[in-house]
């Protein structure tokens, strides 16, 4: 597989390439019940960065087994993600994070609170840390606190957004400039227009979830795959918004109903039954489009296929290069001149 992509779409070269030791800088971003073993394969043996995502695995040990199921399917560079968020009765997150740096993980992608102890523990493992945030101040501060890399999540994205609804186009330049380590953007992309215009406005690498749902190895069901397709990017809704949480998820029956329960004014008791995660997994895996929320970013417009991660990522590099082909032709000397 790795020759086969050697002799298509060249390497590209960015400081998130040079990092990682991916021959694409593009990353498939942790993703609650959909980043196992396949998924993550998938993107490293197709010359991105695959992650698995920690808190889908029920343990820490678990994690270990879904760890060493992913080596057993790519000899390549993949990394696991660790949302670390405030909870009354919190995961074990240290356990995990050792169970990453036991197994010799070598890439952390951190969302959520970025604890400095943590990210001292990482690194004297040798472990490069990438922090998923949505907002510039807060990409400083783990920039201060040592990461290596920030992924900023634009409006766009799928998940949570954060409250100051700042587009990417936007908060990507605004990055790119303030911060002295690698930008990598996320949120609205899933093909090579995408990643050509995050890199024009100074970003090192993207980040894509949605996009990377609707390929064959996400490991869902064909009928959530489907609904992405059929979705436009009209088709998602924020939810949370009066709970001053937001999250952007798949306009189905239960967004709606989430919604306008909020509109009506509410506390998250009363929508508690409607969001619950276990009911998210349940339609994830029966393919019930209308079954539980289901996280997805306006970049539903721009899905209209369920290629392999390999075609994907193959045609986003083409793509993104074309794109800066015909940029720069319009740069061409003025014959008239």
């Amino acid at each position: 597989m790795n020759d086969s992509i050697a002799a298509r779409a060249p390497a590209m070269h960015t400081r998130v390439t040079e990092m990682l030791g991916i021959r694409y800088p593009i990353i498939q971003g942790g993703m609650m019940w959909v980043g196992h073993a396949e998924m993550a394969a998938a993107v490293s043996n197709a010359g991105g960065l695959g992650i698995l995502t920690a808190l889908t695995q029920p343990t820490p040990e678990a994690l270990a087994a879904e760890i060493a199921r992913c080596r057993a399917m790519t000899s390549l560079p993949f990394g696991v993600n660790l949302t670390i968020l405030p909870s009354i009765n919190p995961p074990p997150y240290e356990r995990y994070l050792d169970v990453i740096i036991d197994s010799d993980v070598k890439i952390l992608e951190t969302a959520g609170n970025n604890p400095k102890e943590f990210i001292v523990k990482a690194k004297a493992a040798g472990v490069k840390i990438i922090h998923k945030c949505v907002a510039v101040r807060h990409a400083l501060s783990a920039e201060r606190n040592g990461v290596d890399a920030v992924s900023i999540d634009g409006f766009e994205c799928a998940g949570h957004p954060g409250e100051d609804d700042i587009g990417g186009l936007v908060l990507i330049p605004i990055a790119a400039r303030k911060l002295r380590i690698p930008v990598i953007a996320s949120g609205g992309i899933g093909d090579g227009r995408g990643m050509a215009a995050a890199l024009a406005l100074g970003a090192e690498g993207v980040n894509m979830g949605t996009r990377f749902c609707a390929t064959k190895e996400a490991p869902i069901h064909d009928g959530i795959k489907q609904a992405l397709v059929a979705a436009t990017e009209r088709d998602t809704r924020l939810i949370f918004r009066t709970l001053h949480n937001t999250a952007r998820v798949l306009k189905n029956t239960i967004a709606d109903e989430v919604v306008a329960t909020e509109k009506q004014g509410c506390k998250f008791e009363d929508i508690r039954h409607l969001v619950a995660g276990a009911r998210g997994k349940a339609a994830l895996e029966a393919g019930d489009p209308n079954g539980g929320v289901i996280s997805a970013g306006q970049i539903v417009g721009l899905i209209d296929d369920v290629p392999t991660c390999d075609e994907l990522i193959q045609r986003m590099v083409h793509d993104c290069q074309e794109r800066f082909r015909a940029v720069n032709g319009m740069f061409a000397p003025d014959a008239a001149a």
